[in-house]
């Protein structure tokens, strides 16, 4: 099951981290029109919001592609103090709160994309976006790293995670 979560995870990630790389390229190049149309008194009018959106956008869809890859900031003084084969045991505890607050965070979040998308909620400014569409993207991020959380927690019980054999 660990398996299936975790390989069902990666390829999502992987996926996401594309998209979040996407977002680089298209913020790098709508900064720079707007910079090249400023030139000429002209603007798009919503740099800083679609800006602001891939940020976000970009920011959570990365969070489980991070995770997975280790890039996150840990702090492993406590870890450090144990013996190895008992690694896994803070680390499983970490990974359980983190897995919990964002489960909560992301049932909270969804009730607010939903709550937009009935309304139809639109920003307020010249573009009109749908609100839902950009919280839907860090809804989805939040959702991936829930998943990649999941998958951790899973590999870090399984039998074959410690060298010493079953925890």
């Amino acid at each position: 099951m660990a398996a299936l979560i975790i390989g069902f995870s990666r390829r999502l990630n992987q996926l996401a981290g594309w998209l979040a790389m996407g977002l680089i390229l298209y913020i790098t190049a709508h900064i720079l029109l707007e910079i090249g149309l400023r030139l000429f008194g002209h603007s798009t009018f919503v740099l800083d919001e679609f800006v602001g959106y891939g940020v976000a956008t970009m920011t959570f869809l990365g969070l489980g592609y991070a995770l997975e890859r280790g890039s996150l900031i840990q702090v492993k003084l406590l870890v450090e103090k144990l013996p190895t084969r008992w690694h896994w045991v803070p680390e499983l505890f970490a990974t359980l709160v983190a897995l919990v607050t964002f489960t909560i965070l992301a049932l909270a979040w969804g009730k607010n994309v939903w709550r937009s998308y009935q309304r139809g909620t639109l920003s307020d400014t010249l573009a009109e976006t749908p609100i839902w569409i950009p919280e839907g993207m860090v809804l989805l991020g939040m959702v991936l790293l829930c998943l990649t959380l999941l998958g951790k927690a899973l590999a870090l019980l399984a039998p074959n995670n410690n060298p010493q054999g079953a925890h």
